[in-house]
């Protein structure tokens, strides 16, 4: 593995599990096995290393779930896939909620641009609910959805337990 991706990889696998103000720079060259000017020389700062991983998470994100989605055809069909995504996921990884949300309650307000590909990562999540709606003509229900896919990642990473998305999944087959 290149440097710069074992950087990137070993940066996003800290940040998930312990958090961005828990890791430091030092414990990421140690866990990475690469020298300090390496990290220095691909990300100045340790913000720009936060944009990378937030970058590379949403693409990732993204692509997986259009892949999920894909595989059916009716919008029904299409959400209730990315719930079950989330419910497997959950099981299969150490789930520790949302990459996005975790780093959004970790930073204060002023970090702009944080915050803006934050933003910018829910509202594809929004426009990607409303765009599985509009064949039913019913996109105005894609902030529901949204709203009830946040709460449910949410929940299920404070109870530590499944419930809370097995119940949203149950009430979005009742919305649509």
């Amino acid at each position: 593995m290149e440097t710069r991706e074992r950087i990137v990889d070993t940066a996003s696998r800290l940040f998930y599990k312990q958090g961005y103000n828990s890791t430091g720079i030092n414990q990421i060259i140690k866990e990475a096995e690469v020298a300090k000017s390496s990290l220095y020389q691909y990300f100045p700062s340790k913000e720009d290393l936060l944009i990378e991983y937030l970058e590379v998470t949403a693409k990732i994100t993204n692509m997986t779930l259009k892949s999920v989605a894909d595989k059916y055809n009716s919008p029904k069909e299409k959400i209730l896939s990315i719930f079950d995504y989330l419910l497997d996921f959950s099981i299969q990884t150490e789930f520790s909620g949302c990459n996005f949300l975790n780093i959004s309650a970790e930073l204060p307000l002023e970090k702009g641009e944080v915050k803006a590909l934050i933003k910018g990562q829910k509202n594809r999540m929004r426009e990607m609910f409303s765009e599985f709606l509009k064949p039913q003509g019913k996109e105005s229900l894609a902030d529901e959805i949204y709203l009830l896919f946040e709460a449910a990642m949410v929940s299920s990473k404070v109870y530590g337990e499944l419930w809370p998305i097995r119940t949203t999944r149950k009430i979005i087959e009742k919305l649509i």
